[in-house]
C-alpha cells in the first residue's frame, strides 16, 4: 500500500511539472512522420529558391516554435508571398491541430504559393486567399490566435489595428521586418504604436529578418 501511495504521489508530481513546464502541450501535438518527413524534404528541396519576399528560414523556424510553444490554432498571415512563411506556419498547426488563413493580392504569388502548398502537404491545412488585404483584414471575422504581417510596410499599423479586435487574449501579433533602430517609416510608426498599448508586452527577434512578436494580454 505504501508503494502505491508514492507511486501515485510521484506521478501527481510529474503531472504538475509537466503543466508548470508546458510539456503537456508538446504532449497533445499531433505527431504525423510521413507529413514531417515530407516537408523536410521540400523545405531543404526548395532551400535556395525563396527569391520572391520571403522570410528567411530562421525566420519560418521561430513562427513554427511560436506556434507549437503557444498551441494555437488559427492563424492569420498577411502577405503570403510563394508561400515560404506559410508552410512553415502550416506546418506547425498540423500538430496543434489548427489552420492557417493566408492573404496576397499578386495572383502569379498566388498560384505558386498554392503550388508549394500541395507539394509539400500541407493543403489542407491552409486557406490561401487572393484578395486586396487592404480590405479582406478589414472585413475577415477571426477570432485568431496567431496572426504574421508580411505584406506592404506602410501598412502595418492599419493590419494591426483592423486584426486587435479579433485577436484573442494570449494571442500573438508577429511583424516581419522589424528593427530595434527604427529602419523603416512604416515598420518604425507601427513598433512605436504597438509598444505604447499597455495590453501588448513586445520584443523584437534580430537573428533573421527582424521579427516583433507581441502578446495580447487582458485589460487592466
Amino acid at each position: 500500500m505504501k508503494t502505491r501511495n508514492i507511486t501515485a504521489f510521484l506521478f501527481c508530481l510529474a503531472i504538475t511539472a509537466s503543466i508548470s513546464t508546458g510539456s503537456l502541450i508538446a504532449q497533445s501535438s499531433k505527431e504525423n512522420p510521413v507529413l514531417d518527413e515530407k516537408v523536410k524534404k521540400f523545405l531543404s528541396d526548395h532551400s535556395r529558391r525563396w527569391y520572391d519576399m520571403n522570410v528567411p528560414s530562421v525566420d519560418g523556424q521561430l513562427l513554427y516554435d511560436l506556434i507549437i510553444k503557444g498551441n494555437y490554432k488559427s492563424a492569420l498571415e498577411i502577405g503570403t508571398s510563394t508561400g515560404h512563411s506559410g508552410i512553415w506556419i502550416a506546418w506547425a498547426l498540423s500538430k496543434t491541430g489548427g489552420k492557417l488563413i493566408t492573404i496576397d493580392i499578386d495572383e502569379g504569388r498566388h498560384k505558386t504559393a498554392m503550388e508549394n502548398f500541395k507539394q509539400a502537404g500541407l493543403s489542407e491545412y491552409i486557406d490561401a486567399r487572393l484578395a486586396d488585404a487592404h480590405l479582406l483584414v478589414k472585413e475577415i471575422k477571426g477570432p485568431f490566435d496567431f496572426v504574421f504581417s508580411d505584406a506592404d510596410k506602410d501598412w502595418y499599423k492599419n493590419y494591426f489595428i483592423d486584426v486587435d479586435p479579433k485577436l484573442i487574449v494570449g494571442g500573438c501579433f508577429t511583424a516581419h521586418n522589424i528593427s530595434t533602430r527604427g529602419g523603416g517609416y512604416g515598420q518604425a510608426a507601427f513598433l512605436e504604436y504597438i509598444r505604447s498599448l499597455k495590453n501588448y508586452e513586445t520584443t523584437v527577434n534580430t537573428s533573421g529578418g527582424g521579427l516583433s512578436i507581441s502578446y495580447k494580454r487582458a485589460q487592466k
